[in-house]
């Protein structure tokens, strides 16, 4: 295992283009992090399949959260201990089920749709022409985004303001996450993003036998992952653009996704002691 006890938790979307390219140099810093032996854990919206490629090119090893929380994937042998919570096998992954697995969101947006009276499409149903119409991404990569462990993606057909209200009021209702991703929507059923860095920071806190500080890096507005990290690099969408947190705490810093020194600031947090 690795010996470094600090981890960082990397809501990594901000990074990725709509087609999986890396974006504000972030493959440099992910290559950083590896040089000084640091554990980054990607946070994504994205599925696992999604993650495949940009993992692969930037040879990433650690485990990651995928579908906004609904599921921690742990690469093959990467701890050599069993996870407190049960396990079951995705692909080339033991995967740390969070939320639960489908059809069991699909069957849910239906069941919503059908009792709030609001139509929707789900994206699973579309044709390869069709998802990349609505999409706008090639076959390949459309064929990618409704691939999906645990939550259902979908849109809806024609509703109005008021209808989308009565469908998240009863989603609320019945304790569903439900979140608004681009043209898509998601719906999961128990997905928990805190939970999973729990999972992970769990292992690595027996791994490491003494508590690894956990280091979160995203937009200002992702409080669950700040909540549940020791401090953190909160990301302003520009140096304009400074949050109400940005002096609430010592433990985090903010700073724009485009300034030029980012990534150095960043990897000064990460590294600083105390």
């Amino acid at each position: 295992m690795l010996r470094r006890k600090t981890v960082v938790y990397c809501a990594v979307d901000p990074f990725l283009s709509s087609r999986g390219k890396f974006l504000h140099g972030f493959e440099g810093f992910q290559a950083e992090l590896d040089q000084l032996e640091i554990p980054c854990v990607w946070i994504s919206s994205r599925s696992r399949v999604q993650l495949d490629d940009p993992r692969r090119r930037v040879s990433h090893t650690e485990p990651f959260i995928a579908e906004d929380g609904c599921g921690v994937y742990l690469p093959e042998d990467y701890f050599h201990l069993k996870p407190s919570s049960k396990t079951v096998r995705l692909a080339r992954f033991t995967c740390i089920p969070i939320a639960q697995q489908q059809p069991v969101a699909q069957e849910a947006v239906e069941t919503l749709a059908e009792e709030s009276g609001v139509p929707i499409v789900a994206l699973r149903t579309l044709s390869p022409r069709e998802l990349r119409q609505n999409i706008g991404l090639p076959n390949q990569e459309a064929e990618l985004a409704r691939q999906r462990d645990f939550d259902e993606l979908f849109f809806f057909a024609a509703a109005s303001e008021a209808d989308i209200a009565r469908f998240r009021s009863l989603a609320l209702q019945k304790n569903y996450s439900l979140r608004k991703q681009g043209v898509f929507w998601s719906l999961a059923v128990g997905a928990d993003i805190k939970r999973g860095i729990r999972e992970i920071g769990d292992l690595y806190d027996r791994s490491f036998r003494a508590h690894a500080i956990r280091f979160a890096i995203g937009p200002v507005g992702f409080s669950t992952l700040f909540t549940a990290c020791d401090r953190g690099v909160r990301l302003a969408a520009s140096s304009k653009s400074k949050s109400a947190f940005a002096q609430d705490s010592s433990h985090f810093t903010e700073i724009s996704i485009t300034a030029p020194d980012l990534w150095e600031t960043t990897v000064a947090a990460v590294t600083a002691r105390g």
